[in-house]
């Protein structure tokens, strides 16, 4: 670290840099809910008329300044806009703008490192629940800064990992692709045409939940995380374990949830807030929360009923009941009618849906593992415990 030197952080980023949209220009927008936690690209964004917001460019870093998101991890580094285009997002973001001399990957993964997290985190302040960064305690957060090559060494071997982390999102986003055009071309004019049925969806599932209340809550992240909505968002069929940040005790999972507790291929759908986002159960404990439930499937493939549930999720979503907080009863959607398709038609989308699922599973767990690895990695190439300066990348 003999070359490294401490700077203040407004000394090598730009704060909330000056861009113009003019009102009402159609622009693109990143709202806060297309940020992953702890992932660094960007995949989704709308096109709304400017009105108000963060502006931004490609290549600076977006950080949550409000509570949960930042605890979240929501940061990224903008990656959807076109050379010279400026888009807009929330106004709970802090825009980062790598200064000259200074590499902008690094400022992302600087950004992301604890050593501005933590102290940003530790910064905020208002009432419970919309509490707030202050910019210019950031502003003034001291780092150590290494020689702009050391920069573009210590990004480089981050990025490598980020960069296999979207190639395996991008697979399994082409695979969930896969799977939703077979079932809509096996199945979809005849569940169109469906007018009523005998068969209705609580003839084929027994519905799980945890009580409806809220269990004993661990001081420490555990093997059994809560699966709450916000775990069920997203584009991918499995449970994103980065969303659940709250757990239970091993005690509690034994005695709280009994049989409430979720099983492989179960299908968890919400019923607040996000309504009918669904995730299908796979690989790990998991603790259902009070505004998930559980469809355990009877005598059908649990793939083709997600599938199913997926393709009429509108039709899930007008059950709506909520005058204010938006809220469906399952005690109402299991009214619904279903299609059952021939036996051998389900067993045939079956084995295909089975085999791609089952690499969808596979890349991510093994993103899990790269995550952990760019993690570690993370705060020892930021603190300078691995050295960099022979590294060319």
């Amino acid at each position: 670290m003999a070359d490294w030197v401490s700077k203040r952080l407004d000394e090598i980023v730009e704060f909330n840099p000056r861009e113009t949209i003019k009102k009402g220009v159609i622009a693109k927008k990143i709202a806060m809910d297309k940020l992953q936690p702890f992932c660094r690209d960007i995949t989704e964004f709308e096109l709304e008329p400017f009105s108000g917001g963060t502006k931004f460019r490609n290549g600076d870093t977006i950080m949550a300044r409000i509570t949960p998101c930042l605890e979240n991890g929501k940061t990224a580094k903008v990656n959807i806009l076109d050379d010279g285009e400026v888009g807009f997002g929330s106004t709970e973001y802090i825009v980062f703008r790598a200064r000259e001399g200074v590499d902008a990957d690094f400022v992302y993964y600087l950004i992301s490192s604890p050593f501005v997290r933590e102290p940003a985190i530790k910064s905020m302040v208002g009432s419970s629940g919309r509490q707030r960064v202050q910019t210019d305690v950031v502003q003034g957060i001291t780092v150590m800064i290494p020689t702009l090559g050391e920069q573009k060494a210590i990004a480089g071997i981050l990025k490598l990992l980020d960069d296999k982390i979207a190639v395996n999102i991008k697979i399994n986003h082409n695979l969930e692709e896969q799977i939703s055009s077979l079932f809509v071309n096996m199945f979809g004019s005849a569940i169109d045409s469906l007018n009523d049925s005998d068969v209705k969806l609580g003839d084929l599932i027994e519905s799980i939940d945890n009580r409806g209340k809220t269990p004993p809550l661990s001081d420490q992240p555990t093997s059994y995380p809560i699966i709450d909505v916000r775990a069920l968002s997203g584009n991918s069929r499995i449970i994103d374990y980065n969303n659940c940040t709250k757990y239970v005790s091993e005690e509690t999972y034994k005695t709280w949830f009994r049989s409430g507790h979720p099983k492989v291929y179960d299908i968890l759908i919400s019923t607040v807030g996000s309504l009918a986002e669904m995730k299908i159960f796979l690989g790990d404990i998991g603790c259902i929360a009070q505004n998930v439930v559980g469809f355990r499937t009877k005598e059908i493939s649990p793939l083709y009923l997600y599938q199913y549930l997926d393709y009429i999720k509108n039709d899930l979503v007008a059950y709506n009941i909520g005058s204010v907080q938006p809220s469906i009863k399952v005690t109402h959607i299991i009214k619904h009618s279903i299609y059952v398709a021939p036996q051998a038609e389900i067993e045939k989308f079956d084995s295909i849906a089975h085999s791609i699922t089952k690499q969808i599973f596979a890349n991510c767990k093994e993103n899990e593992t790269l995550k952990q690895m760019r993690d570690t990695l993370l705060l020892k190439l930021m603190s300078g415990e691995i050295d960099v300066s022979n590294i060319e990348i």
